[in-house]
């Protein structure tokens, strides 16, 4: 049997076809009977046979060295894919941590400068309060003096009327001596 699993002579078709076709033009002598150029054809046969075997085999190995380089080539390409995939996604998610982080701390900044704005809105209502407020007091303590003012004037116009007719004598411009003679 050969390698297809079809039935053939030593191995190979070629060289069983042969050894019909030279016992057929020997005449029957076949190993040692005759001239000897069956047997010296036949050890050729067999012997170029186990080279065309060797060399086969040489090919075979050869083509399943190539082949196995090729597949832990493709192994090798599939593992370093397969990391390469690995380092982007670590690094899309790196930089998704990174946006979030912005986004987290504008987000931030932005709820900051928010309150920022009510306390400035407070303070300044607070300001303008207390301006009013004492602007109000200033008023306030103007009305207190004009009021008194005005009841000193009326208490003294009716003093005034109370004495009937009064007259003022002009004050002196010198003063009067307080002391007693000696």
């Amino acid at each position: 049997m050969n390698n297809n699993g079809t039935g053939s002579f030593f191995g190979g078709d070629w060289l069983g076809a042969f050894l019909i076709i030279a016992v057929l033009f020997n005449g029957g002598n076949f190993f040692g009977a005759g001239n000897g150029n069956v047997q010296a054809a036949v050890n050729e046969a067999v012997n170029n046979q186990s080279v065309q075997t060797g060399i086969r085999d040489i090919l075979l190995s050869s083509a399943n060295n190539n082949y196995e380089t090729a597949r832990l080539i493709s192994d090798q390409n599939m593992v370093m894919m397969n990391q390469n995939n690995s380092n982007l996604v670590n690094a899309i998610q790196g930089f998704n941590q990174v946006t979030g982080a912005i986004n987290n701390q504008g987000s931030s900044i932005l709820q900051a400068i928010s309150q920022l704005g009510y306390q400035m809105d407070a303070c300044c209502c607070s300001i303008k309060t207390q301006m009013l407020q004492d602007k109000y007091d200033a008023l306030e303590n103007l009305y207190r003096t004009a009021q008194n003012d005005i009841s000193n004037a009326n208490q003294t116009q009716t003093l005034l009327n109370a004495l009937g007719r009064f007259i003022a004598y002009p004050p002196m411009t010198t003063t009067a001596a307080t002391t007693a003679a000696s």
